[in-house]
């Protein structure tokens, strides 16, 4: 019987099939990669918009510091001061507040804006009470002659005395009113600076977050399909062509 000679097509044919055998073992990995790269996007997706939504209803739900309320009991209390008493206790409360404000601004730098603006109005409240109590003193001692007057029967005297005294309480209502307004003002800046500055510092935050979100699946995606490369390379069966040589 004669020897066949090795056949080269049947080597090429066995190559072509193991090579197709890997390809598609590679298309099918490439596959399922892509399905797990859209699956995690899905997630990362989803779980921004829950994220998001939390965030959003945390803020509604938080309360607001109202710092800006204690210039304005501090002036409400210089206003309704009659006596030096009164007075010295609307600066005696600014002065407290302002300890208060100050200790908070340290724990609370979220709203440092809306703090400094009530300590700066709260330390005008202590200087502008403090005011109040020599005009009241001086108030005193204007009704106290006046009184004298009237007993020396010296009426021009008296009602003159009387008309500064009108004027002078006239002239204070309308400068009291005037702190309310600063006050509020003051503080609408304040609130008006601090939502700025929060709402650019989420928008970075979310910036930030989107950006190493997308950088980390990128790395997860390269890093699995290297893995699964070399998993369907070390795992694909390498067929071997059989030689028969008959002697």
């Amino acid at each position: 019987m004669a020897i066949q000679p090795i056949s080269a097509i049947g080597r090429d044919e066995q190559a072509d099939q193991a090579e197709g055998q890997y390809s598609e073992l590679l298309a099918q990995s490439m596959k399922k990669r892509d399905e797990r790269t859209s699956s995690l996007t899905e997630m990362i997706r989803d779980a921004k918009e829950k994220a998001d939504a939390q965030r959003e209803k945390f803020k509604l739900a938080k309360a607001t510091p109202r710092y800006g309320d204690a210039p304005l009991e501090a002036y409400a209390r210089i206003s309704r001061a009659r006596t030096q008493g009164q007075a010295s206790s609307a600066a005696g409360y600014a002065r407290r507040r302002i300890s208060q404000l100050e200790a908070a601004q340290r724990s609370d730098p979220d709203h440092a804006d809306q703090i400094r603006a009530a300590v700066s109005q709260l330390k005008k409240a202590v200087t502008r009470a403090n005011k109040k109590k020599l005009e009241l003193n001086r108030e005193q001692l204007a009704r106290a002659r006046q009184k004298r007057m009237l007993q020396e029967n010296k009426r021009r005297e008296a009602q003159r005395i009387q008309q500064e005294l009108r004027k002078n309480a006239a002239m204070r209502a309308i400068r009291e009113s005037g702190y309310f307004q600063e006050t509020e003002i003051a503080n609408r800046q304040a609130d008006q600076l601090t939502a700025t500055k929060m709402e650019l510092r989420m928008q970075a935050e979310q910036l930030g977050a989107s950006a190493q979100k997308s950088l980390d699946a990128a790395v997860q995606g390269y890093s699995s399909t290297v893995t699964q490369i070399v998993a369907v390379d070390m795992s694909a069966p390498v067929s071997v062509p059989q030689v028969n040589v008959q002697a």
